[in-house]
């Protein structure tokens, strides 16, 4: 059943909020990062970037911390208007649109947005593929100026909310949650289309990489070596060696 009322719908976001921060509250955090000055949880002094998340973690990608200097591109179908206040009560700014709907509108937004703040992209949404990149992000780049940092998360335990495409990450009660920021992704600009592809699929390449490891990690597994860049606060801190050899990148 279909909720119009705004009101109500502000209501249930509110509510879902309160809910999932207390959850959080009770769950450790641990967070790897491979380069420095990367982190939408504290002031990067100016840095800006595109954060590339998959969409079923966003929950656990936006309440892992309170972010600061974040926008994201939500859906304009109903299931977003929840997910749009709620990220509006978090401090992040909501663009709505997709591809089929407000695709122009929310892209010229996403570009004003990009010079001010942080990105978050869901580049698996609203429709899937699961976990299969569409080339949104790295067009946004490339025409922004911004890299591209890739993420992951998940939890040691969890539930998972199934969708019509896609099941939502929600970790359970007094768990530990993981986070992982990649070596960030700089796109040039022009790209044929060709390129376009090309640097979509180092992404993809990229984003399964740090899947990979953070489950490894989330199942009793070592943690990834990292950069040492400010943690979120109340965040368990990782000692920081390079997780690739020296000079060598994400992609």
């Amino acid at each position: 059943m279909k909720i119009r009322s705004r009101l109500l719908t502000r209501l249930l976001a509110a509510v879902a909020v309160l809910l999932i921060r207390g959850l959080f509250l009770t769950c450790r955090r641990r967070w790897r990062i491979e380069a420095d000055g990367i982190n939408p949880y504290t002031d990067t002094a100016g840095r800006r970037f595109l954060y590339c998340v998959w969409h079923d973690q966003i929950v656990t990608t936006v309440f892992f911390d309170r972010p600061r200097h974040v926008a994201a591109l939500v859906s304009r179908h109903q299931d977003g208007s929840y997910l749009a206040d709620a990220m509006a009560l978090v401090g992040v700014t909501p663009i709505r649109g997709s591809s089929s709907r407000g695709g122009a509108q929310a892209l010229r937004k996403l570009f004003d947005a990009a010079r001010r703040l942080h990105v978050v992209i869901t580049p698996d949404g609203p429709r899937g593929p699961r976990r299969q990149l569409k080339d949104g992000i790295v067009f946004l780049a490339a025409h922004s100026g911004r890299p591209i940092v890739p993420t992951a998360t998940a939890c040691r335990r969890g539930w998972r909310i199934r969708g019509s495409w896609t099941d939502l990450l929600l970790p359970r009660p007094f768990t530990t949650v993981f986070a992982i920021a990649g070596s960030p992704i700089d796109v040039p600009p022009d790209l044929t289309r060709e390129q376009l592809a090309d640097y979509t699929s180092r992404l993809q390449t990229a984003m399964d990489r740090l899947q990979e490891s953070i489950n490894h990690w989330a199942a009793g597994g070592p943690p990834p070596a990292a950069a040492a860049p400010p943690a979120p606060a109340g965040a368990e801190r990782q000692r920081a060696t390079p997780l690739d050899p020296p000079g060598s990148r994400a992609a």
